[in-house]
């Protein structure tokens, strides 16, 4: 059976997020090997036959959840363009990015598992469209040295950076809580890693905070 997508604002548009969150909460918990489809289906709250309607089967459920991920990383900085304020776009993907990973972290981690164990399902996606949009949003970023707009600086590392820096608060969560003898993030940590990721960020490429 071919897998359907439904249309936005639908009642299937809805039960498809559903079984994308509950195989979040599951792939990140027992990881591909340890998920079946029975168990999404329990903490999605629908029958089997609907994540089999929409999805076909686990791998492409599995890499249907991974590209949804990026893609709404990738979403932050979409409108980007020649005639955008550097400065802007980049505090605005690097603080919405640390949010997220703060609101969000199961998203960031299943992906780390992904990538750490080779990215055998989503290694066309990573060099297809990913290496795409690196290249889209790389080009405007040398735009934007030529025209004087920002200093010079390898904009493909700097991607690297910021994703890596606001992701690590995700990935190694329990971490910086026992270092910093916490027990949960608060409002007034978020706005503190936002601030600081993006003074050093922005001052270490020679754009004024």
């Amino acid at each position: 059976m071919t897998p359907k997508k439904p249309k936005p604002g639908s009642i299937r548009e809805r039960n498809y997020q559903l079984i994308l969150a509950a195989a979040e909460q599951e792939f990140v918990l027992h990881g591909f090997k340890g998920t079946s489809m029975q168990a999404i289906a329990d903490r999605a709250g629908v029958p089997k036959a609907n994540i089999h309607y929409y999805f076909g089967n686990k791998a492409t459920l599995y890499r249907k959840l991974l590209e949804s991920i990026v893609n709404v990383w990738l979403g932050i900085i979409d409108d980007m363009n020649a005639d955008s304020d550097p400065r802007e776009v980049l505090e605005h993907f690097i603080r919405t990015k640390v949010r997220m990973s703060y609101s969000h972290p199961t998203a960031s981690r299943i992906f780390a598992m992904e990538i750490i164990q080779g990215a055998p399902f989503l290694k066309d996606y990573l060099s297809g469209y990913l290496r795409n949009w690196v290249k889209e949003k790389t080009a405007i970023l040398n735009g934007w040295m030529a025209a004087g707009k920002m200093p010079a600086t390898d904009p493909v590392q700097l991607i690297f950076m910021i994703w890596a820096t606001t992701q690590h608060y995700a990935d190694f969560e329990t971490q910086i809580l026992e270092v910093t003898n916490k027990r949960e993030f608060d409002a007034d940590d978020i706005r503190h890693t936002e601030d600081f990721l993006v003074g050093m960020i922005l001052r270490g490429i020679g754009l004024a905070v």
